[in-house]
C-alpha cells in the first residue's frame, strides 16, 4: 500500500516537472475544443450526448472498486487510474477507438487521460467526475 503511494507521488512529481517545462494546451479547430496535452476536456453534458448517440466508444470510470460499487455510470468499465497503464493494452486494445473517462471529482480523471494519452491512444476525452454527472447512476 506504502509502495503504491509512492509510485503515484513519483508520477504526479514527474507530471508536475514535465508540466512547467512544457504542458500544451491547444484548441481543436475541428470541434473546437480545448485539448490538454493531447486529450479534450468535455462536460457532462457533452459526454452524456456522446453516449446517447450512436458512435462506438469505451466508457472508463478510474475510481476504486469501492467507489464504483457505490454507483457508477451504465456500462462504465473500471480500471482505476493507478492500474491504467498495466491494463490499458489488455482492456481498451483499440487506440484510436473513442474513450471517455471518468472518476470521483476530476482529478483522477485527468491523470488517467494523460497515461492513456502517454500510451499512444489518440481519441481520449475527459468528462471530470461524477460528482458532476446529472443524470442516472447504476448502484447494482
Amino acid at each position: 500500500m506504502i509502495r503504491k503511494r509512492y509510485k503515484i507521488l513519483i508520477i504526479l512529481a514527474i507530471m508536475g516537472i514535465v508540466c512547467m517545462n512544457g504542458c500544451q494546451t491547444t484548441v481543436s479547430s475541428e470541434e473546437n475544443k480545448v485539448v490538454e496535452n493531447g486529450y479534450m476536456k468535455i462536460s457532462a453534458e457533452e459526454a452524456k450526448e456522446i453516449m446517447d448517440g450512436t458512435k462506438e466508444f469505451v466508457l472508463v470510470d478510474v475510481r476504486e472498486v469501492d467507489e464504483y460499487d457505490e454507483g457508477h455510470i451504465q456500462g462504465a468499465l473500471l480500471i482505476p487510474y493507478d492500474e491504467i497503464e498495466e491494463r490499458a493494452k489488455m482492456e481498451l486494445a483499440d487506440k484510436e477507438q473513442l474513450i471517455l473517462v471518468y472518476c470521483r471529482s476530476g482529478r483522477r480523471s485527468a491523470i488517467a487521460a494523460q497515461s492513456l494519452v502517454d500510451l499512444g491512444y489518440t481519441n481520449v476525452k475527459d468528462f471530470g467526475g461524477i460528482m458532476d454527472w446529472p443524470y442516472e447512476i447504476d448502484t447494482e
